[in-house]
């Protein structure tokens, strides 16, 4: 028995040796000796050293081969010094370097990452392995993530997110992060899938599928995946973008959100929606508590659940509550109730309501609203928008015409910004009608339409009438003013006879008179163009005039034509001045250059005589100042004219 097991121990050595000795068939066969590692990246020139040790002197005889299947293939030949390339894939992709101790292997691809044998005969060396690496960097990582959404409650791992790296070589390696963290492996919650393709360029594409399962704070969770390869120069790595999946999960409490935020007021643009933690969000009603009944009623809201309050209404005011359903897990939640607040102010009046009073006595005006807050009250001249008073009571003492007119009351909430509400109220002060003019001078051509305006003031309110026919219409700026204005046709008997309106009511009446002036060469003055057109005539609303008021003048629009016909005419004027001047001087009748001293008189002017008419528009307040010394009065029709005789 010890015979047949010393011939089976035999046998199996014998097997042993002799498969170390040919090799498995598919390997390279492994050399005797450790390789020298070259590195190169794809697309690069390779450089390979028959021997580094020993890489001076002439290498006249050597040959190259790749080592292939067991077998070595030869590929290369060195003869005194001259390199030849086999026929074969490397035929045209191999030089040589130097003393042709080198070779050089250009457009390196991923097939050529081989094991390459250098055998020298002169001079003689050992045969010197080669071992060359090829590297390859991937594309950038590209990343898509589950656009359908994981729903939480489901206990299995599903499919977060695919991460792909393209032509890299060797396989890159994958890393997962969340938040910035890497993921490991882990049992029933993180799972991590790669394969990979052989491209016909023998690159390598990389797919790694992350599976996992999510948690509620998973929702807002970032995801992405990291390559890490290696090149010649080092390690590298390539991060893709960052990714959030749909996380599913049901709601757990549900609450009111308004808009705007802050106190409301009547006006506003108010909406109402219903808010959960859940996602996505259920169905939503929003029901509003009767203040009758105290039952819950359900609102009408658009198709997005949202409730619009426009504009906002103190009605709209009261407890509103959400209501939530869960169409997956048939689960209704109820929010707390809120109270929704819209603040107004409503009902301004002033008493009372239409005030009068006289000349001198005083008048109390009490202003009233009603409102969800506390109020505060401005008084303030509606025309000029002038502060008279805070409170709820306005005293006026010692009333002056003037004091009539429009006041406003305005109430407000302090603790509610721009939420005010107003009221008029005008105020009447008995009198006469006060006019805007007394008197105004108008120049105007004959047959052409002369536009008059006449305003007047008083309590009651005046009514004004025409001394002339023409057409007439009338407005009311306020209660106690009124204006007309009259289109009319000037004709010699409108010239002769003037204009006049007429304010009256039951305390009296004033009158404003228009002074029709002919526009003719001889009357054109250089101030000419600083009055009224040749048809119309404006009256300020805001001047007034009394039975004692005198006429106040106002800037009128200028006329082009105008200005200049006046200007031709007051240097005409001038020169026959100058050359009258020049006559007298010459005929000694001027006392210019004379030691004495010659009065100039002026007697009344006659027809033969040769007169220069100097016009003025001055106001009649000015024209006091040019009556004689002696006092003399005027006419009120004159406009204090001054002749200078220059009589021979």
């Amino acid at each position: 028995m010890g015979l047949p097991r010393l011939v089976c121990a035999f046998l199996l050595a014998a097997c042993y040796c002799c498969r170390h000795a040919t090799g498995v068939p598919g390997e390279e066969k492994q050399p005797a000796h450790t390789p020298d590692l070259v590195e190169a990246e794809v697309g690069s020139t390779a450089l390979l050293r028959c021997n580094p040790s020993q890489s001076s002197g002439n290498f006249s005889h050597v040959d190259w081969f790749l080592i292939h299947r067991e077998e070595q293939v030869l590929i290369f030949r060195v003869r005194q010094g001259q390199g030849r390339s086999e026929p074969g894939e490397y035929e045209h992709r191999l030089s040589l370097q130097g003393s042709g101790a080198t070779l050089a292997l250009s457009q390196v691809t991923p097939h050529d990452e081989r094991t390459f044998l250098c055998k020298s005969k002169r001079p003689r060396l050992p045969d010197h392995y080669i071992k060359l690496q090829v590297y390859k960097a991937p594309e950038e990582p590209t990343i898509q993530a589950n656009a359908v959404g994981i729903h939480v409650d489901r206990q299995e791992l599903r499919e977060v997110a695919t991460c792909v790296g393209r032509n890299g070589f060797p396989i890159p390696q994958v890393i997962w992060y969340k938040n910035g963290r890497p993921l490991q492996e882990e049992e029933n919650r993180v799972h991590i899938q790669s394969s990979q393709i052989v491209e016909s360029s023998g690159l390598y594409t990389l797919q790694s599928v992350l599976n996992a399962q999510l948690v509620k704070e998973d929702k807002d969770a970032q995801f992405y995946c990291e390559l890490s390869y290696r090149l010649p120069s080092g390690n590298r790595m390539k991060e893709s973008r960052e990714v959030t999946v749909p996380v599913f999960y049901p709601a757990e409490k549900v609450w009111v959100e308004v808009e705007p935020v802050g106190p409301l007021k009547e006006g506003d643009h108010v909406k109402i929606r219903c808010q959960t933690d859940g996602n996505p969000q259920p169905h939503f009603t929003i029901n509003k508590q009767n203040s009758s009944t105290g039952e819950m009623e359900e609102e009408t809201t658009d198709e997005n659940g949202i409730l619009s309050l426009e504009p906002a209404q103190k009605h709209h005011s009261g407890l509103y509550q959400c209501q939530s359903l869960d169409l997956e897990t048939t689960t209704i939640l109820s929010s707390d109730p809120q109270e929704l607040l819209v603040n107004y102010v409503s009902g301004v009046r002033v008493t009372p309501t239409a005030p009068e009073a006289q000349e001198g006595d005083s008048l109390t005006l009490t202003c009233e609203a009603e409102s969800n807050q506390d109020l505060e009250f401005e008084w303030l001249r509606d025309k000029t928008g002038q502060l008279l008073g805070k409170g709820p009571i306005l005293q006026l003492n010692n009333l002056k015409r003037e004091a009539g007119g429009r006041y406003l009351c305005m109430a407000s909430v302090p603790r509610v910004p721009g939420l005010n509400r107003t009221q008029l109220v005008s105020v009447g002060i008995f009198g006469s009608p006060w006019m805007a003019l007394k008197e105004r001078k108008v120049w105007v051509q004959e047959n052409a339409v002369l536009n008059l305006s006449c305003e007047a003031s008083g309590h009651p309110q005046p009514t004004i009438s025409w001394n002339v026919n023409g057409s007439a219409t009338e407005w009311n700026p306020d209660p106690q003013t009124v204006v007309s204005t009259l289109n009319v046709l000037v004709t010699p008997s409108l010239l002769e006879m003037g204009a006049e309106c007429t304010a009256s009511n039951s305390l009296g009446s004033n009158t404003t008179i228009f002074v029709l002036k002919l526009v003719t060469l001889t009357t054109l003055t250089p101030d000419f163009s600083q009055t009224t057109g040749l048809s119309t005539s404006t009256v300020s609303p805001h001047a007034r005039g009394n039975s004692t008021s005198t006429e106040k003048k106002l800037p009128q629009p200028e006329s082009k034509g105008v200005v200049i016909v006046a200007v031709i005419v007051c240097i005409l004027v001038l020169a026959i001045l100058g050359a009258a001047l020049y006559f007298f001087y010459k005929k000694g009748k001027l006392p210019c250059g004379h030691s004495g001293k010659q009065e100039i008189t002026m007697p009344p002017p006659r027809k033969s005589e040769f007169v220069v008419e100097v016009k003025s528009d001055k106001l009649p307040e000015e024209m006091a100042l040019l009556q004689g010394s002696s006092g003399d009065k005027r006419a009120p029709g004159d406009q204090g004219e001054k002749y200078i005789d220059l009589r021979q």
